[in-house]
């Protein structure tokens, strides 16, 4: 009902933008004055560059950590953020189970309820030459923070799945380069204290090109592959009573993104998760059990995304 509400808001939007365009028809030299003039303004607008505002609401087919399955069931997860100065963000997003599965899961019956909080915030900035003439390219820097809460009806104790923990991020970019290589790290600094790589490199294909020179593509299909390593207490952390750091899990990604309108995306994705070069990570993927009712180590998962930002 939540996401059925959000597109229909979506719709609105963009439906009566359309609306009113085709509702109030005027001269030709006059509608080309008044183009200027409102981009003319747009670019004056006191908060441009100062503040945006994002929110989402995503539908994942399964929730997966690291590549392995911790609920096989369906999640929503709808978040919002607010961004300073194209510099500092502040986030938030909250996972929803949707069916019944957290009685199998023996924490209780959580359809439609949600069973992780995480707030978090983010310095991120794209550096260009225009910025440093010594730069090759644009690059692009992130780090962050995060606090992961879980409600107590999750369980858990002192260093159990269901406890609480916090991270630290890290990512640098090369947006501009055609691979758009892109690495991570992130650093589990209270629960597991363990440490998890990744490095993953894709292409966006503009299929449907929008208006302007600058302007997003309407249609892009992007794929990727992104590769991920840790060290062994992230993968003991998972893997218990595996210690042993290496490559985990690999994936491949499609993604489909649609501009239905100025402030309105929806996407789309489906992917392909393995544990392809680590014997060891491999066959103790097979036995993880967070409740995932899984046992192999490939997974395949899809989802749905809508975003409105302003």
């Amino acid at each position: 009902m939540k996401k059925l509400m959000i597109v229909t808001c979506a719709a609105a939007i963009c439906g009566g933008a359309w609306a009113a365009d085709e509702a109030k028809p005027v001269p030709t030299e006059t509608a080309n004055a008044k183009s200027a003039e409102q981009e003319e303004e747009k670019d004056d607008s006191p908060l441009d560059g100062l503040v945006s505002v994002e929110a989402g609401l995503a539908f994942d087919s399964k929730f997966l950590s690291y590549g392995l399955v911790d609920n096989n069931d369906p999640i929503l997860t709808p978040s919002a953020s607010i961004t300073f100065f194209d510099w500092l963000t502040f986030g938030v997003e909250a996972r929803f189970d949707v069916t019944k599965y957290g009685k199998k899961a023996g924490y209780g019956n959580r359809a439609g309820r949600y069973f992780e909080l995480d707030p978090s915030v983010e310095l991120r900035h794209t550096f260009s030459e225009e910025d440093a003439g010594w730069l090759p390219t644009a690059v692009e820097l992130a780090v962050g923070y995060s606090y992961e809460y879980h409600p107590r009806s999750m369980g858990g104790g002192t260093g159990e799945p269901g406890d609480d923990t916090q991270f630290v991020t890290f990512e640098i970019g090369l947006p501009d380069l055609w691979i758009e290589p892109t690495f991570s790290y992130e650093r589990d600094i209270d629960r597991d204290n363990g440490t998890y790589l990744n490095l993953e490199l894709g292409h966006e294909f503009p299929l449907i090109d929008g208006d302007g020179e600058d302007a997003d593509p309407v249609l892009a299909l992007r794929p990727s592959v992104a590769q991920g390593f840790g060290n062994s207490q992230r993968v003991k952390g998972y893997l218990d009573p595996l210690d042993h750091s290496g490559l985990m899990d690999t994936c491949l990604k499609l993604e489909l993104t649609w501009n239905i309108c100025d402030h309105v995306a929806l996407a789309g994705y489906v992917a392909y998760y393995d544990f392809l070069f680590d014997r060891q990570i491999r066959d103790a993927s097979r036995g993880y059990e967070a409740h995932g009712r899984w046992d192999e180590s490939w997974n395949f998962i899809g989802g749905l995304s809508l975003t409105l930002s302003f």
